[in-house]
């Protein structure tokens, strides 16, 4: 004979205290694992999604990111007219945005200091960069000390407000217009015009790189090797997709650290329920007895109490991914995100998104700490001889 699924069940609800302690300990568990890998999974996606598949940035060679990198006026003037770059459709001039990348100090509302990538532009950058839409207000003008915002540092720093002024460099700057872009890097970036904050940052060289569209996926990859084969200015072009995709590429040792600390804490966890059981096992031996007297085997013994287990991961499951998710909605809309350090030495604001996939590694990694746990006890459970656990009662 085998135990129903609901006797499992009913002994769980039975012993409330110690199975929501029990319960208790997974859910801990679930919710900072969850949380970790929402973190890391929007990381991915912030960075990873940043780009448009048809257009290249060009570097100086050696250069694995903007603000390392150095662009003459010449070399800039040598890229605009090469065969292959898109035009733009109003007055047909090619689709090349130099840009310069400078990383100042911006103060935080709670008085610290953060650095944030102030990229410098020019019009033909929201063609360019065609993530990137206004939201409030409207594009910047040349040469008249004005910004636009991403939605990530809107409202965080000191300024960074429609119609306010934010201080960084050498002066001041307006804020007229806010920007989004599908949650990518952009979001937490300031840009201005390109020749003022080359002005501002007394750079020698005006550019830090230039970002172009080709007009076909050949066509870029033409481009690509032309760019990287030309001695006359040393300068590397990749796909801008592929650039931000390294960018992210730290994510994945963070993943592997979250699962090894994840499993870690399992295994901590899974003592902790193993102890409970253990106890419920030796508060139950005339229970074990009577199941085993009446013609229970072993075998469903086993089974019932390795369900019973189960059950209490999956509370803890539901707990911990309830927590987790909650705690995700409070990053987003009372912190505005998460700051975490990007590869240009700067603060990218991400939001927290706890995906389908994180949830489906937190249940598997609950499912393992119930099983782990059940396990021992209900092989002693099963193993008790039916004589004397009934005497021992």
């Amino acid at each position: 004979m085998t135990l129903p699924l609901s006797y499992s069940w009913r002994n769980v609800r039975a012993r409330p205290l110690r199975s929501l302690l029990t319960a208790g300990v997974i859910a801990l568990v679930v919710l900072a694992c969850t949380l970790l890998l929402g973190l890391i999974s929007s990381i991915q996606h912030t960075f990873a999604a940043t780009g448009n598949e048809l257009n290249l940035v060009v570097l100086r060679k050696g250069s694995d990111n903007d603000g390392s990198s150095q662009l003459s006026l010449e070399a800039y003037q040598s890229l605009r007219y090469l065969d292959g770059i898109a035009a733009r459709a109003g007055d047909g001039r090619p689709l090349i945005s130099p840009e310069l990348v400078v990383q100042p100090f911006f103060r935080t509302r709670e008085g610290g200091r953060e650095n944030v990538l102030v990229r410098g532009v020019e019009s033909v950058a929201l063609e360019v960069h065609d993530q990137v839409r206004l939201t409030e207000g409207r594009m910047l003008r040349p040469s008249a000390g004005e910004a636009i915002v991403g939605r990530g540092v809107a409202g965080r720093y000191v300024g960074a407000e429609l119609g306010r002024e934010i201080e960084f460099g050498r002066g001041s700057w307006k804020v007229v217009g806010l920007f989004e872009a599908d949650g990518t890097s952009f979001e937490s970036e300031v840009w201005v015009d390109v020749r003022e904050l080359a002005n501002d940052a007394k750079r020698v060289m005006p550019f830090s790189g230039a970002r172009l569209r080709a007009t076909s996926q050949s066509e870029l990859e033409r481009l690509e090797r032309r760019i990287d084969d030309d001695p006359r200015y040393a300068l590397d072009a990749k796909p801008e997709t592929l650039y931000y995709a390294e960018q992210a590429s730290a994510s994945g040792t963070l993943y592997v650290i979250v699962v090894a600390v994840a499993v870690l804490a399992g295994v901590g966890a899974a003592f902790g329920a193993a102890n409970t059981m253990y106890a419920s096992v030796q508060a139950r031996t005339a229970e074990i007895g009577t199941l085993r007297a009446l013609g229970f085997s072993r075998g469903s013994i086993l089974a019932a109490f390795l369900v019973e287990a189960l059950c209490l991961a999956l509370v803890g499951f539901a707990l911990g991914g309830l927590g987790a998710l909650g705690a995700a909605q409070v990053m987003r809309s009372a912190l505005g995100g998460v700051a975490v350090g990007a590869a240009t030495f700067t603060t990218s604001v991400v939001d927290v998104q706890v995906e389908s996939r994180n949830l489906l590694t937190a249940l598997a990694l609950s499912l393992g700490i119930g099983g782990a746990a059940g396990l021992g006890p209900a092989w002693r459970a099963a193993r008790l001889p039916p004589i004397e656990a009934l005497r021992k009662a």
